[in-house]
């Protein structure tokens, strides 16, 4: 069974993403931040990390690259549904900083499984 990280300060939107992977057989942990989901990265082995770009105390861009950096094996996808640009120009950021997909808020649940399931079979 894979083990996903789901980080993502709006909590509809961590649920949301915790049920459709969970639904999928997947076992999904949650944080609603960066800082508290890089202490469960560092804690418990992740197959996988969803995180959201735009957040308080530590960015997605920072989660990226801090991943990228110690953990390169481990892919992550990042989401955003923009903030005060649109959501492409903090995807392109994200992509360019290390994200193996890059997916636009609203996330389609068929969109995302479809990259999940990609990346893990890869």
């Amino acid at each position: 069974m894979k083990h996903i990280l789901v980080i993502d300060d709006e909590a509809p939107i961590r649920f949301l993403l915790q049920k459709m992977l969970e639904r999928e057989g997947f076992k999904v942990k949650t944080a609603s931040g960066g800082q508290e989901g890089m202490k469960l990265f560092r804690e418990m082995a992740f197959d996988l990390v969803i995180t959201d770009i735009i957040m308080p105390e530590k960015e997605g861009i920072e989660i990226i690259m801090e991943i990228r950096k110690k953990y390169p094996a481990v892919p992550v996808i990042a989401i955003s549904g923009g903030g005060f640009n649109s959501p492409q120009d903090y995807l392109s950021i994200a992509w360019a900083a290390g994200a193996k997909t890059v997916l636009e808020k609203p996330v389609e649940r068929a969109t995302l499984l479809s990259a999940v399931k990609k990346i893990l079979e890869a």
